[in-house]
This record gives C-alpha cells, sequence and structure tokens, in this order.
C-alpha cells in the first residue's frame, strides 16, 4: 500500500471515530475510505472485515467516556448490546456467504435517511428534551428488538448509518434525549462491532496490521467527539446527527445515480 493510501485511511479513521463518538455514522467516511484505498485485489468482505476491527476500538473507547460521564438506561442498551452480537454476527456470516450486491440495499437505506432528515428538521424538540413517560415496558422492548436486531444485522451486513439508527431508535422510542440516547448507542454499537468482527476474522476477513493503526486514530477522534458530545449537550448533537444524515443521503445519491 502507497503513502497516499495509508494517509487517506489513517486521515477517515480518526475523522470517523469523531462522527460516531457524537452522534454515529462515522462508516459514512471509513468504509468507502477502505473500497478507495486498499488494493483492487482485496475482497469486499475484507474491507468490512477490516472495518469492524477499526471501528470497534472507537466504539468501545467513546463508550467507556459515554458510561463515567452520563447516566446509562442500562435495562435497554444491555439486553440490546447482547443480542446485537449475535445478530450482527449473522449480518456478518451473510455478507460472506451471500456477498450482497449493495446496489440492492442502497435504494432502501436512502429511503429510510430522507425520512430521518425530514424527521429531525421537522420534529426539532425530538431528542432535545428528555420525555421518560415515553418508557414503557412495550416501548423499552421494542427499542430491544430494532436495535438489538434489525439495526444489528443490517451492521453485521453492510454497516454505514448504523449509529445514526441507533440514536433516532432511542430518541424516539423510549424518549431519551440526544446526549444519552448517543450514550447508549454506542454500547449496542460496540456490540454490533464485536459480533461482526469476530465473523469476519473467523473466516480470515481482516487486515490485522492496518487495521490496528485505523484502530488508533479511530480512538483519537473518539474521545475528542465523545468529550465534545457531553461539553456541547443534546442541541449539538441534533445538528451533528442532521449533519451526518444529509451527508450520508448525499453519498448514497452520488452513488446510486451518478457513480
Amino acid at each position: 500500500m502507497d503513502a497516499g493510501s495509508l494517509s487517506l485511511l489513517l486521515t477517515a479513521a480518526t475523522a470517523a471515530g469523531w462522527v460516531d463518538a457524537v452522534v454515529g455514522g462515522g462508516g459514512l467516511l471509513l468504509l468507502p475510505a477502505l473500497l478507495i484505498g486498499l488494493p483492487p485485489q482485496v475482497p469486499l468482505a475484507t474491507a468490512l472485515g477490516t472495518n469492524k476491527m477499526t471501528a470497534i476500538a472507537g466504539t468501545t473507547s467513546a463508550a467507556i467516556t459515554y458510561a463515567r460521564r452520563t447516566r446509562i438506561d442500562w435495562r435497554v442498551a444491555g439486553p440490546a448490546g447482547a443480542i446485537a452480537v449475535f445478530v450482527s454476527g449473522l449480518g456478518a456470516w451473510l455478507a460472506i456467504e451471500l456477498t450482497p450486491n449493495k446496489d440492492v440495499y442502497r435504494p432502501v437505506v436512502l429511503a429510510i435517511l430522507v425520512a430521518v432528515a425530514l424527521f429531525v428538521t421537522f420534529r426539532p424538540n425530538n431528542g432535545i428534551y428528555a420525555h421518560p413517560e415515553r418508557r414503557t415496558r412495550e416501548r423499552a422492548a421494542l427499542a430491544v428488538a430494532l436495535a438489538g436486531g434489525v439495526i444489528a444485522l443490517y451492521d453485521g451486513m453492510i454497516g454505514p448509518g448504523t449509529g445514526t439508527f441507533l440514536v433516532l431508535t432511542f430518541t424516539t422510542v423510549i424518549g431519551a434525549d440526544f446526549l444519552h440516547g448517543s450514550a447508549m448507542a454506542k454500547i449496542v454499537n460496540a456490540g454490533t462491532n464485536l459480533g461482526a468482527l469476530i465473523v469476519f476474522a473467523a473466516g480470515n476477513h481482516v487486515w490485522w496490521q492496518l487495521g490496528a493503526a485505523m484502530a488508533v486514530c479511530n480512538i483519537i477522534g473518539a474521545q475528542l467527539g465523545a468529550r465534545m458530545a457531553l461539553k456541547r449537550g443534546s442541541g449539538f448533537v441534533r445538528i451533528v446527527l442532521l449533519v451526518v444524515v444529509l451527508a450520508l443521503i448525499a453519498r448514497l445519491s452520488y452513488d446510486q445515480w451518478l457513480a
């Protein structure tokens, strides 16, 4: 690998760690950078596996920082994170065995992101303040099922935007504010990354040396992002969320119609 490609990947890993720690969606930067920077002969599954090795470092680091400095609803985040390990592992196995065509998933994800952008734009108070009255037993179970099941499966197979989907799940379904929703999302996202990484590693689809270097950069970005989110609060997280969602829409639209 040449110096230019390595510099691209290390820079992307740092930026992705920051974005992931604040609101999720770092895969928007990291996975495309891997697909561009890795040699053409490297299979897609290896890019996905190396992405997970990098992402788990930053996500776990951010999760620890959040857990130390803010309150986390472990009765939701704990079960969702545990289930996510197994479900994302299943998604990674499907990615290896079926080699899913990204063109099949792109329009679906794009439609979801457009809906998210509209929701965040026209519901400006969602996630700014906590709504504990929403946290019923039924809604908590739904949040666990969505985060640990549906979103975890998507993360194991593809990944970009997972953190964003998790934050919106926790703010919308159980009424968490953006800051605490982001903290819970980091717990679950660490589980999805772990499950997928185990499966990709078992299939020899991880570039360990590159992944380790990128992981260090991802941790640096994640620590900066987590501390900034804790300092600035939910309003800041909401703005970053909207920016990331719009960037995801732009990237996927380009891939869908212009690439």
